[in-house]
Parts: C-alpha cells; sequence; structure tokens
C-alpha cells in the first residue's frame, strides 16, 4: 500500500548532514519526495513510498546521523500523490 508523509524534525539537524542522510535513505528505500532546512531550525520534508519502508525512514528520521541529535519529530499522514519521480534536497 502506497502512504505519504510529512515530516518535522527539530533539534540539532542542521549543519550535519541530516538532508542528505534523509535523502540517502530514502533513496535507499525507492522513496520519492524532498527534503529541506527551514530557518527556525528544524528539518522539513514529505516521503511516498510503500508503507514499510515510510516506516522504516521514519525511524531513521528520529535517530539521524551520527553527528546530530534530534530532540522531536513529527510525522503527519498527506494524500498520495503518485507524480515525484525521486527523492531530492530542496533548497
Amino acid at each position: 500500500m502506497q502512504k505519504r508523509i510529512g515530516f518535522s524534525v527539530f533539534g540539532l539537524v542542521q549543519g550535519v548532514g541530516f538532508r542528505a542522510f534523509v535523502c540517502d535513505r530514502a533513496r535507499g528505500l525507492h522513496l520519492v519526495g524532498w527534503v529541506k532546512n527551514e530557518l527556525d531550525g528544524r528539518v522539513e520534508g514529505e516521503a511516498e513510498g510503500i508503507e514499510a519502508d515510510i516506516a522504516q525512514l521514519t525511524q531513521a528520521l528520529r535517530k539521524g546521523p551520527l553527528m546530530s541529535h534530534v530532540d522531536r519529530c513529527l510525522v503527519r499522514d498527506l494524500p498520495v500523490m503518485g507524480v515525484e519521480r525521486t527523492f531530492r534536497i530542496s533548497r
């Protein structure tokens, strides 16, 4: 079953390779979507794909890369779009 989520990750998540980490994980799971830094210091994004793969990405978001420190990760369900072809880092 296809699923799409939106996520917001708070903590030490900018300047530590968090977006690249998310992008690598998402692409490895064959997910599509995007991830970007926000001015308030959080990382925001959306991901779409098979439900089990979305669950794996969600686990990775809660841990982050080695130099990060995740204080809070909010995940919300979104309508499946089915139009994106890749996962990308947005600016």
